[in-house]
Parts: C-alpha cells; structure tokens; sequence
C-alpha cells in the first residue's frame, strides 16, 4: 500500500505545485529555465509508475465486482472522457460549456473505473485521483478567470474529435484486452 499511496501523493504534489506552492514553482523555473519543467515530468512519471506498481501488489478488502450494468456505464464514461480530452484541444462547443473539459474528463476516467473495481486499491487509487482533480477545478477556478468562449466552433472540429473519440477508445480498449482485462465483458 505504500508505493500507491507515495505515487498518489506524488502524483497530487507535482500537479498541485503550481497552485498551491507559487512561489517554489516560480523560483524553481527562474533557477532552471525550461528544465524545472523536466523535473515535474519525471515526477508525474515516477507517480505513475509507482502507482502502476502499488495497485498491482495491494491485496486488500474486495466488496463488489463487475455487472453488465456497471460495464455498460464504465464505457459510456469512458467515451465521455475521452471525447472531453479530444474536444479540448479542438476547441469544440462543449469546451465553451465546460471550464475544464480535460479535468472533467479525468474526473469521468476515475469515476468509471470505481464503477468496475470495487476494491480497496480501487478506492485508493481511483477515488484518491478523483479527489485530486476535484481540488484542482476548485483551485483554478478561484485562480483564474473563466475565458471567453470562442466566437465559433467549426463543424470539422467536432467530426475530428468523435472520430479521435472512437479511435483511442478503440486503443485504450485493445490495450485492455491485451492485458487481460475485457472492457465489454462482466
């Protein structure tokens, strides 16, 4: 349980360092210029592998497992997020409703996955991720103001964010698969 909780606690402290800790940021990048960036990076890295290895090892309490229902809405989140990824940086119309459609969609990434893992790594993992992007919309929101949306969304940014939409889904499912964890089944 330890390497999860220290990738998770890294994982929070590399991406909360600009908001909660301006000042170290700050003076860490006038000291190294564009390499303070490296060192966040190798951090977000190193969080996840840690992660990766601590969910992997944790053997804990088990409450629920998968159901067709829980599968079937896991995968609708899941087009959710990744479509809000895509939309973001195609600047589609949701992205003028939604502030943060990236962080949204994390937030929809974890929720699915707690949806289907009904473990205590799961809850560590997952839910300490959810917590984590649920603060960091709080946080920004009250750092930054809300832009102004875009005079226009064009129609071939929607079509290329469905259609990235469907392909990564695909990806993400086929990596699923090859691990040894079918996304479509219960």
């Amino acid at each position: 349980m330890s390497l999860l909780l220290l990738g998770l606690l890294l994982w929070c402290g590399a991406h909360l360092a600009k908001r909660i800790a301006p000042g170290f940021r700050a003076g860490l990048t006038e000291r190294m210029g564009d390499g303070s960036k490296g060192i966040f990076a190798i951090a977000i890295l190193l969080s996840v592998v840690l992660m990766t290895l601590g969910y992997q090892n944790y053997t804990g309490a088990f409450y629920w497992g998968r159901s067709a229902a829980l599968v079937g809405i896991n995968n609708l989140l899941m087009l959710l997020a990744v479509y809000l990824f895509a939309s973001s940086g195609l600047k589609t119309r949701i992205t003028g409703i939604i502030r943060h459609p990236q962080l949204t969609g994390f937030k929809a990434w974890a929720l699915a996955h707690l949806l289907v893992n009904g473990d205590t790594a799961s809850f560590i993992l997952f839910g300490g991720l959810l917590a984590w992007a649920i603060l960091e919309v709080i946080l920004l929101n009250r750092q930054t103001e809300r832009p102004a949306p875009p005079e226009s969304y064009p129609a071939a940014n929607e079509i290329k964010a469905v259609v990235g939409t469907v392909v990564v889904f695909a990806v993400i499912s086929g990596v699923h698969i090859w691990l040894g964890y079918n996304p479509f089944g219960s």
